[in-house]
């Protein structure tokens, strides 16, 4: 009896291994993320298929810039890279614009052809560590990025002046990024920061996929994970925490989300705008799913967005 509780701890023990090999790999790791092309949360909305010239036009605009490449490397030595494109006429201002989970910057061609054309702003895009053009084998969510960010305002700062006026913006995961980065001691020209569809933390949007997903508990295939993500990409789960890092904020902040999001479940927005200690705004949009706010009405949100970073940039 003894021999068969043993094996079968130990088979436990092998298959919680395996377990979290497995999921490292499949959220964490460098890698291909197929699986988020066959998620029903992620399916494109009907209106947005439709919207193909407005799409094209912006990733025609983005082909005919001539970005600057800006390179550093983060605090623990990974090489990074973003896109800055200096504003059409003579500015003070430069917004810094983070992409989502599994993307890299090119993708946010819309966000900055917003800032750039419509709002006259310096832009700059860096691809997250394990995205695009930077190294790095893992994603961190947001949560090494935001000393990534802090050093690439040091750098906006070092080329655009000490005068300079700060907007940061992210989506999905970058919306978690430019959260997790507000609870950081930002300098003063950081003067106001749009979220839109990123999450609580880490440790609430896996263990909400999980679920989703693949119909698992999150005890204790989460907890196994997060002991190897702490030893392979420094970070434990509970840790990377957007709601946490907000309560510490002085940052005013927007706050976006579309009402259909399932893959980032919306009541999330409302979580994180009740424990914002900052002047802030929520704008939920109707009809939108993950990420698709811009596009489901892209008038109104370009218009809350001028105006809520308006009261806070001269």
């Amino acid at each position: 009896m003894i021999i068969g509780m043993t094996s079968a701890i130990v088979l436990l023990f092998v298959i919680l291994i395996a377990a979290s090999f497995y999921f490292y790999n499949v959220a964490i790791a460098r890698a291909s993320k197929d699986f988020l092309s066959e998620s029903p949360d992620l399916q494109t909305n009907p209106e947005i298929q439709e919207m193909q010239d407005s799409i094209s036009a912006d990733k025609a605009w983005w082909e005919n810039q001539n970005f600057d490449r800006w390179h550093m490397d983060s605090d623990d030595g990974i090489p990074l890279q973003a896109y800055y494109l200096a504003a059409p006429t003579p500015s003070d201002r430069t917004v810094i614009i983070a992409h989502g989970y599994a993307g890299n910057a090119t993708q946010m061609n819309a966000y900055a052809r917003m800032y750039y054309e419509r709002l006259g702003y310096h832009i700059l895009l860096p691809d997250a560590r394990g995205h695009g053009e930077s190294g790095g084998d893992y994603i961190g969510f947001g949560w090494p990025e935001r000393k990534d960010y802090m050093k690439w305002i040091e750098r906006v700062l070092e080329v655009n002046g000490e005068d300079t006026q700060i907007v940061l913006h992210g989506v999905s995961m970058g919306g978690a990024t430019v959260m997790m980065t507000s609870g950081e001691d930002l300098p003063s020209n950081v003067k106001a920061i749009v979220e839109d569809c990123g999450y609580t933390s880490v440790r609430d949007e896996l263990k909400f996929q999980l679920t989703r997903m693949y119909h698992l508990p999150a005890f204790p295939i989460l907890e196994t994970t997060s002991l190897l993500t702490k030893i392979r990409a420094g970070y434990f789960f509970g840790e990377a925490s957007s709601l946490e890092q907000i309560k510490k904020s002085k940052t005013p902040t927007l706050f976006i989300h579309g009402d259909m999001d399932t893959f980032v479940p919306t009541e999330m927005v409302q979580t994180l705008y009740e424990n914002s200690p900052v002047e802030k705004e929520l704008y939920v949009v109707h009809n939108a799913g993950h990420g698709e706010a811009y596009r489901m009405d892209s008038e109104e949100y370009e218009r809350i967005v001028s105006d809520f970073i308006g009261r806070f940039v001269k």
